[in-house]
């Protein structure tokens, strides 16, 4: 069976890179392409790589042109998302790669955004490690955007509770933020164990300015950029924070903290984020590579490093793969991880269609590759 596709926001940098995926998915045909200022643009006008969609013409995006799809993907800004989705038929799977539906409390939302809160779905990191009590939270709160008999998870490859329960049959998902999904898949391991603290995790991060999408501002210029590192959303500002929490939560924490400081670093797309936590009394090196390596066995495309060794944003380039790195640094008491993951792939379009498998019964890895691209 082939499912018809209609993506939303089809030029700017998340548009395209679900695009990229989807022309080569074997299971999905590509049908709509829509935009909002570039629409009646030839796609190929604004997506040049995109040769195998030169065909497709940017059309307005609208419910209307939307509807009668199987699958729709929203690449819009935050606020537009829900607005356009509320008018989608309900046995549609509708993916939302923005912000919109990723935050379950409202006061979460009214404090890191504007604008109407849309209510939460089914949250797209198929990997991310839960708590029992979390598990069946989330099953039940995705019962309701769930149509008929799925399969069982055949594609569930650790013993552990994950995310991925809840996107079974899922008709509303929520893709994640990128720098989001990095702290919690490169934390989640240690608060689901109980080996670490919840209280005082610090993540810095070095990011592709790729991730804030084709905004004509001056810190994204290249003149502002190259041979800089450009600190931004410091001092616990930024929208991705609550996300964090939130999913440090499901894996079991009760009321984490964290101090999140991303930098805009001079590469067009990627993901390394170093995110420390205290460890319990007694907890050794060998238990910490021991437990982050159980964690994610047999994950297709989260994968634990051997000891001692840490990952480059260049081996994860044009991939869905996560690369974490993890070390105890005995002297401060601190577990450190390092996770590298390219933020336009499995930070937001892979994770995208990666749920969407998932939720429709198909092969998890489906038009997903884990080989990067080098040099």
């Amino acid at each position: 069976m082939t499912f018809s596709v209609a993506v939303a926001g089809a030029s700017g940098y998340a548009g395209g890179e679900l695009l990229r995926i989807l022309a080569g998915h074997p299971d999905f045909e590509i049908r709509t392409v829509t935009a909002h200022q570039n629409a009646g643009h030839p796609l190929i006008a604004h997506q040049p790589h995109l040769r195998s969609l030169a065909h497709l013409t940017l059309q307005e995006t609208t419910a209307a042109n939307l509807a009668g799809h199987d699958v729709v993907f929203l690449a819009l800004p935050h606020g537009a998302s829900g607005e356009i989705a509320a008018q989608l038929p309900d046995d549609t799977v509708v993916v939302d790669c923005g912000a919109d539906h990723r935050l379950e409390d409202p006061a979460d939302w009214a404090a890191f955004y504007s604008g109407e809160h849309f209510g939460a779905w089914a949250y797209g990191v198929p990997e991310l490690p839960l708590a029992a009590a979390a598990t069946a939270g989330d099953t039940a709160a995705a019962a309701s955007d769930t149509a008929g008999d799925t399969a069982a998870a055949a594609n569930t490859t650790a013993a552990a509770p994950k995310q991925r329960t809840a996107l079974l049959g899922a008709r509303r998902i929520a893709a994640p933020g990128c720098n989001a999904s990095a702290v919690s898949l490169a934390l989640a391991p240690g608060i689901q164990a109980g080996l670490v603290e919840e209280q005082d995790i610090v993540a810095v991060l070095a990011v592709g300015p790729s991730g804030a999408g084709k905004s004509l501002k001056t810190m994204y210029l290249a003149s502002e950029i190259l041979g800089s590192a450009n600190p931004y959303g410091v001092g616990g500002t930024h929208r991705h924070i609550p996300e964090i929490q939130q999913n440090l939560r499901k894996s079991g924490a009760t009321a984490p903290t964290i101090s999140f400081t991303p930098v805009l670093v001079p590469m067009s797309r990627g993901i390394l984020a170093t995110s420390t936590a205290r460890v319990k009394p007694g907890v050794t090196t060998e238990q910490v590579q021991a437990t982050w390596e159980a964690a994610y066995a047999g994950e297709p495309f989260v994968q634990v490093l051997p000891a001692g060794t840490l990952p480059r944003t260049a081996d994860v380039l044009g991939a869905n793969t996560v690369l974490i790195g993890v070390a105890l640094d005995e002297a401060a008491g601190r577990v450190v991880t390092v996770l590298a993951l390219d933020n336009l792939y499995k930070g937001t379009a892979g994770a995208a269609i990666q749920s969407v498998n998932i939720a429709l019964g198909l092969d998890e890895t489906a038009g997903l590759t884990v080989n990067g691209v080098a040099p």
